[in-house]
């Protein structure tokens, strides 16, 4: 529970740092990536936001070690408050009440899923067969990449209304829910007595080649989407889609069984159909009122 907690803390804050420096910098493209990585690798405050990640996913391997995929996921959700609390605060970003209302069942979903805990009565799995594994990630990274670039398409259209980076949030999200998928492969894989043991074993299952795919398709993509939506409705998306996709798939790939209780099987899946109803029920546009053009290029012809 408190490493589920520290990695909340430190994917909030680096989420919010990495925001913060895209608002200063130039305009970015997933169809430029080389100009996009020289743009962030050349500020502090973004590389700061990367680190604090970069430790979020350090904590994220000790959480899938000692909890089932599912009650893990359930937990991570929790970060969303603080992410839209430091948005507010460090971003000047502005929630609608019908964005609280939904924050409001997330956390609901949220106490569901932890209320359907129950201390050494839950298994933990630590192996899936690799057939299984690459038959549910390669769909949907695929999925992913082609439901990122028909957003890009239909963001390029000037006459469409402000988009909430609902469509984005989703296609991150299935990208960090394969990488989550992964993160959980190579904890098991860590388990291996030794570091002689453990390195072969990890670079013979196709997590680190996933996690590698992920880490540079999700930076670029995630890097644009923050740059052109409110971090604290497109990270809530992405991260619904990616708790969501990880506690159903993963629990069905690494074989983790549900409570028996009725109560808490009911609790954790009443938990995560909320979660469900939540995002098909976001805003799609942007209803925050859009600045006004300078003087000058309202006088241009």
């Amino acid at each position: 529970m408190a490493a589920a907690l520290l990695a909340n803390t430190l994917y909030s804050v680096g989420f919010v740092l990495e925001k913060r420096a895209l608002t200063s910098l130039p305009e970015v493209s997933i169809r430029q990536p080389a100009r996009l990585l020289r743009l962030v690798l050349g500020s502090p405050l973004w590389i700061g936001g990367s680190l604090a990640l970069a430790a979020g996913f350090a904590a994220q391997l000790v959480v899938y070690r000692t909890l089932p995929i599912a009650a893990a996921q359930g937990i991570f959700v929790s970060g969303l408050v603080l992410l839209v609390l430091l948005s507010a605060r460090l971003l000047g970003e502005e929630t609608s009440g019908r964005e609280r209302y939904a924050l409001g069942a997330i956390l609901l979903a949220l106490l569901m899923v932890v209320l359907s805990l129950r201390e050494g009565s839950d298994t933990v799995g630590h192996d899936a067969p690799y057939q299984l594994i690459l038959l549910v990630c390669v769909p949907s990274l695929a999925a992913g990449v082609w439901l990122y670039a028909s957003a890009e398409r239909r963001t390029r259209n000037r006459h469409r209304r402000p988009t909430t980076g609902v469509e984005y949030g989703v296609a991150v999200g299935l990208l960090y829910g394969v990488s989550s998928l992964a993160i959980k492969g190579v904890s098991s894989r860590l388990t291996t007595p030794g570091i002689g043991g453990a390195v072969p074993a990890l670079l013979s299952s196709p997590y680190p080649y996933l996690l590698l795919f992920t880490g540079v398709f999700g930076l670029v993509m995630s890097q644009a989407a923050l740059q052109r939506c409110r971090a604290s409705l497109i990270v809530p998306v992405c991260t619904t889609v990616t708790s969501l996709f990880t506690a159903v798939l993963g629990t069905l790939s690494f074989g983790e069984a549900l409570p028996d209780e009725p109560l808490r099987l009911a609790l954790r899946v009443a938990g995560t159909a909320l979660a469900v109803a939540v995002l098909l029920t976001m805003p799609k546009h942007d209803t925050a009122p859009q600045p006004s053009p300078p003087a000058e290029e309202l006088a241009s012809p």
